[in-house]
Parts: structure tokens; C-alpha cells; sequence
């Protein structure tokens, strides 16, 4: 059995849950638990605060965690990163009150800086020249500079609207984090053969959340312009419509090129177009 370790609490949380269920995988959730088994999967799964899991997955005490690569990184552990899961996107981000002046980094030399982040921040510091004097504070970092303790802070930044509201700007972005599917890296053979079962279910869901079925009708003059438009995964589906000179087709498109996509085939004479979720895909 594997014993995933994810974040007890929180937004991440959440979504790693989430990313099981849509793997087909089955389980009890309640807040008092500390750890739950699947029921139609060799699977366990450990609720841990977030920055103790990579030391778990380190020791083997977890064969597999699901955390944010900022804290992975910071933890020291980045060679037991599997892949990234494409879900909790934030940065790190240095920022300064928005009253103060700042050019470059190169202000931040012996200045004050708060953060729960020293060893990323340090080494991104070091490579730039800068020597600064770092505070590592565990959290609130944020109201660092309105108490004196600091000059700038190094955070987390989602939307940016904390930093906002404490009188703060981002002025450099020194970490891009997401989460990431680590694994402990002395995993026997059929624990690493259920690793691959899990990776091939996640990357399933994934593909398809980043993918749309779509369904449009379009004249046989403009298909070699629809299929310009629509490569599909080998090539679109084609099937004559019962009214002469007209053509169904099926294809998938990538989310971020939908709508670019679809106003293009518009443009060339299509019709009816119906956009679908994919549940799963398999390459």
C-alpha cells in the first residue's frame, strides 16, 4: 500500500483532494481524521502540515506527498519532486511599502527583510550580488514593516491583495510554485509500480482539465480550413451530415486556445459549434 502524505487543511488540500476523487479513487474524508484508506485503491492518505511533509517523504515514513514546490525547495529536498500537478500556483515575491522608492534589487543591499523563506530568498540574493539582513518570521510577514521589525518582506502572493492592504507593493518575483507530486526515492519495486498506476490516473485528469471536446458542423468547402484549425489528437473525426455539401466534426482543443480557436472557425463558415468537458484523456 502507498501512503500519501497532503496538507491537513487549506486550499491545497482541497484540491488534492479533489485530484484523487477524479482519479476514480475512493475514501472517507472527516476533519478529526489524521490519515484515511482508500477503498478501491492500494492507497492511504496521511493529513500532515505542509512543511513537514518532505521530511516525512525523505525518511519514508510517507512514500509519496503532495505539497507546494516553494516548500519543497525551501525544505531542501528538491530531488524528490516527481512532477507538477498544474494546480495552487502562487510566487514568491519581494515587496516594499508603497511609499518607498525601489529601482532594482540592488536597493535591498543591508536592508531588512522579513520572510518564512530564507533559504530560497538567500539564494536568490546571493546570485544577484545583494547582502541583506534576513528575519525569518513564521507568519504575518507582511505587517514586518508597519511594526519596524523590517524594511521589505519576502511572501507568498496569490492575487496580491494582502500585500494591498497593508500598504505594501511587489516589487520582484523570486519564486514561480505550484503544486508538485513528490516521492520517496528508495521505493521498492510494487510500490513503484502503484506510483505509475497513480501517475497515469493524475495525468489522465489532468490532460483533460486542460482540454475541450468540441462538435461543430461546417461546409465541405471549408474543411481544409477546419482542419487547419483543428489537428485533435491525431486528426479530427469527420462524418457527412444527411444534408448535402455539410460535414460534422469532432476534435479536442486546448483551453487556452478555445476561444482564439472558435471565433477563427466562425470566421471560415462554421455552425452549431458545442463545446464539451473531458472527463478523462489518455494519450
Amino acid at each position: 500500500m502507498l501512503r500519501l502524505a497532503i496538507q491537513k487543511s487549506g486550499r491545497l488540500s482541497e484540491d488534492s483532494l479533489n485530484l484523487i476523487r477524479e482519479c476514480g479513487i475512493s475514501f472517507l474524508s472527516a476533519s478529526y481524521k489524521l490519515k484515511t484508506e482508500a477503498t478501491n485503491f492500494p492507497l492511504e492518505i496521511l493529513y500532515l502540515r505542509d512543511d513537514d511533509i518532505p521530511g516525512y517523504v525523505q525518511d519514508g515514513v510517507a512514500d509519496l506527498g503532495i505539497v507546494g514546490q516553494n516548500v519543497l525547495v525551501e525544505a531542501g529536498f528538491p530531488a524528490l519532486e516527481v512532477e507538477g500537478l498544474g494546480f495552487s500556483k502562487c510566487r514568491l515575491s519581494l515587496a516594499v511599502p508603497r511609499a518607498a522608492s525601489y529601482d532594482s534589487v540592488q536597493d535591498l543591499q543591508g536592508v531588512n527583510i522579513a520572510t518564512s523563506y530564507p533559504q530560497i530568498l538567500g539564494a536568490y540574493l546571493t546570485e544577484r550580488g545583494v547582502k541583506a539582513n534576513l528575519h525569518t518570521i513564521s507568519g504575518s510577514v507582511e505587517i514586518a514593516p508597519s511594526i519596524g521589525l523590517a524594511e521589505a518582506i519576502c511572501d507568498i502572493v496569490s492575487s496580491g491583495s494582502t500585500l494591498l492592504g497593508n500598504g505594501l507593493r511587489e516589487v520582484e518575483t523570486v519564486f514561480r510554485s505550484e503544486a508538485v507530486l513528490i516521492a520517496n526515492q528508495n521505493l521498492s519495486a510494487e510500490k513503484k509500480e502503484l506510483l505509475e498506476q497513480l501517475q497515469f490516473r493524475m495525468q489522465a485528469v489532468r490532460r483533460a482539465r486542460r482540454n475541450k471536446y468540441i462538435i461543430l458542423n461546417a461546409p465541405v468547402a471549408a474543411l481544409d480550413a477546419v482542419k487547419q484549425l483543428l489537428p485533435g489528437i491525431k486528426s479530427p473525426t469527420i462524418t457527412p451530415l444527411a444534408e448535402e455539401g455539410w460535414v460534422s466534426v469532432q476534435s479536442v482543443v486546448n483551453e487556452d486556445d478555445f476561444w482564439h480557436i472558435t471565433s477563427q472557425l466562425k470566421a471560415v463558415g462554421a455552425e452549431g459549434i458545442l463545446v464539451l468537458p473531458i472527463e478523462k484523456m489518455i494519450s
